[in-house]
């Protein structure tokens, strides 16, 4: 899925992105500028994680949640703005993380993931399932094996949270 990429990076990236190359490499940080990532559920954890991943980098994010903003949505997540109030929590929260880094492609879709069709996840690299259901998780990590394409699933209750991550068979790391 990851499209071939330029393997010259632009003199606007390698200053964005210094400390990153010098942490993990080059060779690293053109595998993340090529990859396009869903993250199901735009709550605290994943406006946390769609900072996270559009800081750091990466090609494409969509944003996937059929919830409306409420007043807990504005206190869980800095995404939205108060005045959102009762508009989709993922396209309301498009504009400020489009706003942390212009380089990254940052799209909203407002339905229900449970709704999406198998072939849907196929045009990502990696799915990240935050608050879903258990079926919904067994459903796609299952999909998403098949076709090589990463998912992590997590929540938070409190002060306790968990998350899974199927990397696939070929994923090599380093401690």
């Amino acid at each position: 899925m990851i499209e071939k990429e330029d393997p010259v990076i632009s003199e606007e990236e390698a200053a964005q992105y210094d400390r990153q190359i010098r942490l993990w490499g080059l060779d690293a940080q053109k595998r993340l500028r090529g990859s396009r990532v869903l993250l199901a559920g735009v709550g605290g954890l994943g406006a946390e994680l769609a900072k996270n991943l559009i800081l750091a980098g990466i090609k494409g994010l969509t944003l996937l949640d059929d919830e409306q903003v409420s007043e807990e949505s504005c206190r869980a997540q800095f995404l939205v703005p108060v005045s959102a109030q009762g508009q989709n929590r993922a396209q309301a929260s498009l504009e400020r993380a489009q706003n942390l880094n212009p380089m990254v492609e940052v799209h909203a879709d407002p339905d229900r993931v449970e709704n999406k069709p198998d072939d849907f996840f196929l045009q990502f690299d990696v799915v990240c399932l935050t608050g879903c259901s258990r079926d919904l998780m067994v459903r796609v990590d299952q999909l998403c094996s098949q076709h090589n394409i990463k998912v992590f699933c997590s929540d938070v209750y409190g002060y306790y949270g968990y998350m899974f991550c199927n990397l696939g068979q070929e994923h090599h790391y380093v401690e």
